[in-house]
C-alpha cells in the first residue's frame, strides 16, 4: 500500500491511489501524486443528483447521503432514514397523540397537515402580545370586563344595575359565558323599560347615562362574544331589548346580521383583524327604551350635509326637531379599530313614518364628546337611498346607529316675502277690475281686447293659486296637482303675453303699410289654439313622462331633480327672446314712422302714445323676466328685489296702459260713475219724498182721532 494515499483512496499499486465512492478529485478517479486529494461528493446538489421524493429532503453524509422526511413528517416504517424516492413513505405526523408538540398548557393542540397549532381552549383568549393558533399561543380565561357608572349621577335605579353587574361579574366564569350575556342582556332591557328616577334627569344627564350604557354594552359584548362557540346567536329580554351575535371562522365573504327592524352587512376583511387567524365576532343589538334618552340630543350635520341642505332650499335652513324614527342599535365587531374600516358597511333600517314635506331623512350615529355625553352626528355615514318605510345606510365606522328625521322650515327674506304678497295682492285687485272692463265695455271689443282678456284671466289664475296654496304640501297628490296647474297656468300666460308682442308688432307694421284687417284675421285664427293649446301640450308631456316631479318637499312647484324645471323655464325663455326682438322692432318702426311724419297733430299724437304703450309693454310681455335670471354674484339680492317688484305689479301695469290710459274706457268709467251717481240721487229724491207723504198721512190720522174724541 502507498502509504501517502490519503483518506478516502483505495491503494492501486506503490505509485497509484483510486478515490473510493463517494469522493472524487480534480485529477480524476486514480491520483498519481501525494499533492492530490479526494473531495466528497454532495449528491444532494445543487444540482441534485438524486431524488427523495415528496415531504422528504436529501441528506448528505462523508462519502455518501441519505433521505429524511421533513419535520411534521415521518415513515410509514418507523425507520429515520431511507435511500431514495422509491423508499418513501413519509406520512404526516399527529403530534399532538404522540405528545411531540410545545403547546403551552393554557392552550389545546392541534394536528394539522405538517405541524400543528395551539388554539385557546372554550372561554379563553389569547393573552395581550400573542395570537391565536401559533405554535407559541399562550391564553387566558376570559374575564367580565370593569364597567364603571357615571360619576355624578345620583339614581337609586341606576346604583341598582350597577349592584346586578357586580354580580354578574363575581359570579362570571367562562363555561357560563351565553349565559351571563343572557343576563346582562336582561338586566339592560328591565333598566330603560321602567327608568323610574332616571327621568327626572335632566336631558344632558340622560345622555351622559345612555352613552355610558351604550359604551360599556360595546366593550362588554364584544368581549365576552370572543368566548362564545363558532355560529350565531340570538339574546333578548322581555323588554325588547335583543341582540344577535355571529362567531365565524375564517374564508366567509361576508356577515349578515338581522335585528328586529335593521339588517347589517358587511364583509368579512371589515370585521377581521389582520394577522388574526382566529374567529371573527359581529354584533348587532337592539335598544327600544334608548330612544327616551336620545331623541331630544342635538344633531351635528357635517359640512356636506349642511351645504347640500342650503343649495336645496335656498335660504336660511332653520331646524325645529327632529324625530328618530328607528330604534337605537349598537354594531360592534372584534376588530379592535371599528373607526376606520376597510370597507364601508350597510344598514338598512324599516320604519313605519314616511317623511313628509319639510322633512328629511339622516343617517346618524352617537358621536361621544370627551366629558362624557354625545350628540347625533353624520359624519362618515351616508344615505344611499330611501323609499317609502326604508332607507339604506352605509357607515365606514361603528357606534350606535339611529334613523332620524329632521323637521325644519326655510326661513325666507320677510322684505321680499311681504313685497310678493302685497304686490301680487293688488295685481289681483287690478286684474279683476281689467277682465270686467273687458268684458263689458262693448266699446273696446275688438282683437285686442281678446288678447288681453284672456291674458288677465291667466294671469288672474295663476297669481290666485300661487297666493292660496303654493305652499299646501301636506297632501303629495294634491300638492302635484297644485304643480301642474301653476305649471299650465304661468306657461298660458306666457304665451299669451307672445301673442300680445306678435299683436303689437304686426299693428305697428301694418301701421306702415296700412293693411289694418288683416291683424285681425290673422289674430282671430291664431290666438286660442296657441294661447291654451301649446301650454297644454308641454304640460301633458311633462306630466306623463315625469309626473312625479311636480311638487317639493317645501312647494308646490316643479323639481329640480333631472332638469325638469325647464320644462317651464324653457318656454319661458324662448318667449322673453322672441318678445324682445318684436319689442325692439316695434321700436324701431315707429322711429321710422315718426321721422316720416308731416305735421298732421292728430297722426302725430297716436303715434305718440303707441310708442308709449309699446314702452310699457316692456313690462307686460314679460321681458322683466329677464331679471331673474340676474340673480348671481354680488348683485343677487339687489335682481331679486327688482324682479320681485316688478313682476308682482304685472297686473298693476295691464290694468294702468290697457284700461286707465285708455280714452274710450275712461269715457265709459265716467258713464258708468254717472249713471250710479244719478242712480243714488233718484233713490235719494224717491226716499225722501216717501218720508213726506208717511209723515202728512200720519198727522192726518191723528187729526181725525182727535175730531172724533171731541164728537163723542
Amino acid at each position: 500500500c502507498a502509504l501517502w494515499c490519503p483518506p478516502g483512496y483505495t491503494y492501486i499499486n506503490s505509485t497509484a491511489c483510486h478515490c473510493s465512492p463517494g469522493f472524487t478529485s480534480l485529477s480524476g478517479e486514480i491520483i498519481t501524486s501525494p499533492l492530490d486529494s479526494c473531495e466528497d461528493i454532495n449528491e444532494c446538489g445543487p444540482p441534485a443528483t438524486v431524488s427523495c421524493g415528496n415531504n422528504a429532503d436529501c441528506q448528505n453524509t462523508e462519502g455518501g447521503y441519505h433521505c429524511t422526511c421533513i419535520p411534521g413528517y415521518e415513515l410509514a416504517s418507523g425507520e429515520p432514514t431511507f435511500r431514495n424516492e422509491s423508499e418513501n413513505t413519509c406520512q404526516d405526523k399527529d403530534e399532538c397523540s404522540s405528545g411531540e408538540h410545545h403547546c403551552h398548557n393554557s392552550t389545546i393542540c392541534t394536528n394539522t397537515v405538517g405541524s400543528y397549532v395551539c388554539h385557546c381552549r372554550q372561554g379563553w383568549v389569547p393573552k395581550p402580545g400573542f395570537q391565536n393558533k401559533q405554535n407559541t399561543t399562550v391564553c387566558e380565561e376570559v374575564s367580565f370586563p370593569t364597567w364603571m357608572p357615571p360619576p355624578g349621577i345620583k339614581s337609586q335605579r341606576l346604583s341598582c344595575f350597577f349592584h346586578r353587574l357586580q354580580h354578574l361579574r363575581g359570579n362570571f366564569s367562562s363555561a357560563s359565558v351565553q349565559s351571563t350575556i343572557q343576563d346582562l342582556i336582561q338586566e339592560v332591557g328591565d333598566l330603560l323599560e321602567g327608568p323610574q328616577d332616571l327621568e327626572n334627569l335632566s336631558q344632558s344627564e340622560k345622555q351622559y347615562v345612555a352613552t355610558n350604557l351604550l359604551l360599556g354594552l360595546e366593550k362588554a359584548l364584544r368581549w365576552l362574544g370572543k368566548a362564545l362557540p363558532i355560529g350565531a346567536m340570538t339574546f333578548s329580554s322581555s323588554a325588547g331589548t335583543k341582540l344577535s351575535l355571529k362567531v365565524q371562522e375564517q374564508g366567509y365573504e361576508n356577515i349578515t346580521l338581522i335585528q328586529n327592524q335593521t339588517k347589517m352587512l358587511l364583509t368579512w376583511d371589515t370585521v377581521h383583524e389582520s394577522g388574526d387567524p382566529g374567529p371573527a365576532v359581529a354584533g348587532l343589538l337592539s335598544t327600544p327604551g334608548m330612544g327616551k334618552f336620545l331623541a331630544k340630543a342635538p344633531l351635528v350635520l357635517d359640512t356636506v350635509e349642511q351645504a347640500a341642505l342650503n343649495e336645496t332650499h335656498k335660504g336660511v335652513l332653520q331646524e325645529i326637531y327632529h324625530d328618530l324614527l328607528s330604534e337605537v342599535i349598537s354594531a360592534f365587531i372584534s376588530n379592535k379599530d371599528p373607526q376606520n374600516l376597510r370597507h364601508p358597511v350597510t344598514f338598512i333600517f324599516q320604519h313605519s313614518v314616511i317623511p313628509g314635506p319639510r322633512e328629511k331623512v339622516f343617517c346618524v350615529f352617537w358621536e361621544h364628546g370627551q366629558n362624557g355625553s354625545g350628540h347625533w352626528a353624520t359624519s362618515g355615514c351616508r344615505m344611499v337611498g330611501t323609499k317609502d318605510n326604508s332607507t339604506i345606510c352605509q357607515c365606514t365606522h361603528l357606534s350606535s346607529f339611529a334613523i332620524l328625521m329632521a323637521h325644519y322650515e326655510v326661513q325666507k327674506d320677510s322684505a321680499l316675502t311681504v313685497i310678493s304678497y302685497v304686490g301680487l295682492s293688488l295685481s289681483l285687485l287690478c286684474l279683476l277690475l281689467a277682465v270686467l272692463t273687458f268684458l263689458f265695455c262693448k266699446a273696446i271689443h275688438n282683437t285686442s281686447t281678446s288678447l288681453h282678456l284672456q291674458l288677465s284671466i291667466c294671469l288672474f289664475l295663476a297669481h290666485l293659486l300661487f297666493l292660496t296654496a303654493i305652499d299646501r304640501t301636506e297632501i303629495k297628490v294634491l300638492c302635484s296637482i297644485i304643480a301642474g296647474a301653476l305649471h299650465y297656468l304661468y306657461l298660458a300666460s306666457f304665451t299669451w303675453m307672445l301673442l300680445e308682442g306678435l299683436h303689437l308688432f304686426l299693428t305697428a307694421r301694418n301701421l306702415i303699410v296700412v293693411n289694418y284687417s288683416s291683424v285681425n284675421k290673422f289674430m282671430k285664427k291664431l290666438m286660442f289654439p296657441v294661447g291654451y293649446g301649446v301650454p297644454a301640450v308641454i304640460v301633458t308631456i311633462s306630466a306623463a313622462s315625469q309626473p312625479y316631479l311636480y311638487g317639493t318637499p317645501t312647494s308646490c312647484w316643479l323639481n329640480s331633480k333631472k332638469g325638469f324645471k325647464w320644462s317651464f323655464l324653457g318656454p319661458v325663455c324662448s318667449i322673453f327672446l322672441v318678445n324682445l326682438v318684436f319689442f325692439l322692432v316695434t321700436l324701431w318702426m315707429l322711429k321710422s314712422k315718426l321721422s316720416s311724419l308731416n305735421s298732421d297733430v292728430s297722426t302725430l299724437q297716436n303715434t305718440r302714445m303707441l310708442t308709449f304703450k309699446a314702452t310699457a309693454q316692456l313690462f307686460i310681455l314679460g321681458c322683466t323676466w329677464c331679471l331673474g335670471i340676474l340673480q348671481v354674484g354680488p348683485a343677487a339680492h339687489v335682481m331679486a328685489y327688482l324682479f320681485t317688484i316688478i313682476n308682482s305689479l304685472q297686473g298693476v301695469f295691464i290694468f294702468l296702459v290697457y284700461c286707465l290710459l285708455n280714452q274710450q274706457v275712461r269715457k265709459q268709467y265716467g258713464e258708468w260713475f254717472k249713471g250710479i251717481y244719478i242712480t243714488k240721487s233718484r233713490s235719494e229724491k224717491y226716499t225722501l219724498s216717501s218720508k213726506t207723504e208717511s209723515d202728512a198721512c200720519k198727522y192726518s190720522a191723528v187729526r181725525s182721532h182727535i175730531a172724533d174724541t171731541e164728537c163723542n
